[in-house]
């Protein structure tokens, strides 16, 4: 399911308007990275939880020459299931 289906989706069964079901689920997903790019995490009991891990720079190797190379220091969402979601995508 990508974003538009969840937007007629949820149109659909909560008979709202397109622009209506629009609104509600960028306001949802803009408030979520606007948590995680505070450093908060963001948890959705039973679906899943989001967080923020940070990786300090470190020496790499570049594969097309070979070069070394420094990684930058980076932050980056990390999404971890709940266990309700694990359970009945495994048909438990």
């Amino acid at each position: 399911m990508n974003k538009l289906e969840l937007i007629t989706k949820l149109a659909e069964e909560q008979g709202l308007s397109r622009a209506e079901s629009k609104n509600v689920v960028d306001l949802f997903f803009n408030h979520m990275s606007d948590a995680l790019f505070n450093g908060d995490r963001v948890e959705i009991r039973g679906l899943c939880s989001f967080k923020v891990k940070e990786y300090d720079s470190y020496k790499g190797r570049n594969p097309k020459s070979g070069e070394m190379v420094t990684v930058k220091p980076k932050r980056l969402p990390f999404f971890k299931v709940g266990t309700e979601l694990k359970e009945r995508v495994d048909g438990e």
